[in-house]
């Protein structure tokens, strides 16, 4: 049990935690951690703590009754103002265990939602949040639209004999439309930012909430993103440049966190923030190696990118934060389940020289070693090689240049199209330009390259 805090009359709500443990799940060391860190993050103080196990929830008040009157005690003598529920309740079980305890009542969702609200920055990340509370609040409207109504109605709209709540319900229906109608535009114009950006390849960053894929960012970009040591200190996704050694320029992308259970309604509502994610090249999936629930995260992970249907991209595990391990034993536990996981401290700059080498070896397909031949007067070309890719060598000829350079396979086209002629390193050379095709044909030479699906990537990049 956490040491609980008595509280003077200008501090936050008061919270008492609770949670109900069924027989299938499986609990923690400590099975209120993370509603505790949840609860802190939404700005309230925690004053006590009360678990129940039963076979299954009671029907009418979720917890047994014996536990709903141990409830009411620990309210009335801590004055407490919330009691948060580490599960989902419909919305007659908060109602009767509100007018049992005399206290405001909210679920685990409820609370995810308004952490989520409250960190919300940008326009696409407040519709998405806006969203996922009406689709979670519908069915639980309590006159809380009341204000909507001074609202003009449209034709055909019942008069002033129409109930309050079915007023209420259609306002927020409505709203649910615009709402998706919006995020439908927000979606359109990523899918363009994305068809605009193919020139690099795209690694994300993806992990559990507070794992430090936000510090990671920091170490390997110098990026100065904020991170902050709390539960979704980041909500919106932020793209950098990074200059991967060997390969030139990659976009390494930092979005939300992932949690246990995290709202279906969100995971819905966030999918143009996730939209990088998806359309990464590499994933980068960032765990914290020093939580004891460490193979709980990297499940819950795992779980919501199946949700968002791309659990098959290829993806580098990261245990992050071995700086805070005290004992090689715990860090070799993690280890012989994920042998081929990388251990890292982006807090010290630990293991980053190896992972950086395996981010290099696994966008290694992406990229083509070549040789390409171009015209001294085709600055164009030169100046885009220059920029898209890593030029190792250059050979100056009285009527050619040639360039020996690594290029993503995005940024092919261009090449293809300007050449004199391309090389791959490991075969024979490609026929020149003037023998290969006609003036007309020139903007279609064919090479023997491995097929290689191209990049793509969404969001501002600073």
């Amino acid at each position: 049990m956490r040491e609980q805090h008595q509280l003077r009359d200008d501090s936050p709500e008061r919270s008492i935690l609770a949670r109900l443990i069924l027989p299938e799940q499986t609990v923690e060391a400590d099975p209120l951690e993370e509603l505790y860190g949840l609860a802190t993050t939404a700005g309230t103080e925690v004053v006590d703590e009360l678990m129940q196990r039963l076979t299954r929830p009671n029907h009418g008040t979720f917890l047994g009754k014996g536990k709903v009157e141990e409830l009411r005690l620990m309210v009335e003598r801590h004055d407490a103002d919330v009691v948060i529920f580490d599960n989902d309740l419909n919305p007659a079980q908060v109602r009767n265990l509100e007018k049992a305890i005399d206290a405001k009542v909210i679920d685990r969702t409820e609370l995810i939602l308004d952490i989520f609200a409250a960190g919300a920055r940008t326009y696409e990340a407040r519709l998405a949040i806006e969203l996922a509370q009406l689709e979670y609040s519908l069915p639980r409207l309590k006159r809380m639209w009341t204000h909507l109504s001074r609202q003009a109605m449209g034709v055909g709209m019942r008069g002033p004999g129409e109930k309050q709540l079915e007023v209420d319900r259609r306002l927020a229906q409505k709203r649910i439309h615009d709402l998706k109608e919006e995020l439908s535009k927000v979606e359109r114009r990523r899918e363009q930012q994305v068809e605009a950006r193919k020139e690099a390849p795209t690694v994300s960053l993806v992990g559990y909430t507070n794992a430090g894929k936000s510090t990671l960012m920091n170490a390997l970009t110098a990026a100065n993103v904020h991170a902050a040591d709390k539960l979704f200190a980041t909500l919106d996704t932020r793209t950098r440049r990074w200059q991967l050694p060997g390969w030139g320029t990659v976009l390494l992308s930092d979005t939300v966190g992932f949690i246990r259970d995290l709202p279906h309604s969100l995971v819905a509502s966030f999918k143009s923030t996730l939209e990088e994610t998806r359309q990464a090249d590499l994933l980068l999936h960032v765990a914290d190696a020093s939580s004891p629930t460490v193979f709980e995260q990297i499940s819950a992970v795992y779980r919501v990118l199946e949700e968002l249907q791309i659990e098959e991209k290829d993806t580098l595990l990261v245990l992050n934060k071995i700086d805070a391990i005290k004992s090689s034993a715990v860090l070799n536990r993690v280890l012989d389940r994920y042998p081929n996981a990388i251990p890292v401290s982006a807090k010290s700059n630990t293991g980053l020289v190896p992972l950086i080498e395996a981010v290099g070896e696994a966008l290694g397909r992406e990229f083509f070693d070549l040789e390409v031949d171009v015209a001294p007067s085709d600055g164009k070309l030169l100046a885009y090689l220059a920029a898209k890719g890593e030029v190792l060598s250059r050979k100056y000829g009285e009527e050619m240049v040639t360039i020996h350079v690594r290029v993503p396979a995005g940024a092919m086209g261009p090449v293809h199209r300007d050449a004199v002629a391309i090389r791959h390193m490991d075969e024979r050379p490609a026929k020149a330009k003037d023998d290969q095709a006609t003036d007309d044909e020139a903007s279609s030479i064919s090479i023997d390259l491995p097929s290689v699906p191209l990049s793509d990537s969404s969001s501002e990049v600073a």
